[in-house]
């Protein structure tokens, strides 16, 4: 009996290697938009394959991966720099202070100012714990859609 053809991207070692090529492109330049043809055009694969592909393999889709790493960088930014919270949301790739700031709040819970103060506390207070613990700590939660989270909410409210 023949064995059966590889299944998943856990299976198949080019398309892993293809697909870490796109999150590392993602990674280094998360202020940059990447819609999912570009990040298929990095991986040598189709876009529907790209999407089905990398959630498969890293448990997110490519937009909530991006959003991750985007509110990783800003709240390393509103911990480590003076920088205005502005400023903040340009470096790190949005276009609207108003969708960052909302995004931003959906995501972490609080507004950046807020986010601001509580690491800023939180760094003092920790002493010798190693920054990649922090960072792993802190990393934002998008198992579930921001737009599921806000429908959630608002079904919530209206139940109430």
């Amino acid at each position: 009996m023949p064995a059966p053809p590889d299944s998943g991207p856990n299976q198949n070692p080019e398309l892993l290697r293809r697909l870490l090529r796109a999150k590392d492109r993602m990674d280094a330049a998360s202020h940059e938009d990447w819609p999912v043809g570009r990040l298929a055009r990095v991986s040598h694969v189709s876009e529907a394959h790209f999407a089905r592909s990398f959630k498969e393999a890293f448990g997110v889709p490519p937009h909530r991966y991006l959003l991750t790493r985007r509110i990783e960088r800003a709240v390393a930014l509103l911990r480590d720099s003076d920088l205005p919270i502005t400023e903040i949301a340009f470096q790190t790739g949005w276009h609207s202070l108003g969708t960052f700031g909302r995004i931003f709040r959906d995501i972490t819970g609080e507004k950046p100012s807020v986010v601001r103060q509580l690491v800023r506390a939180a760094a003092s207070e920790a002493g010798c714990v190693p920054a990649c613990i922090l960072s792993a700590a802190q990393r934002p939660d998008l198992i579930t859609a921001v737009l599921e989270k806000r429908r959630r909410i608002a079904d919530a409210k209206n139940e109430a």
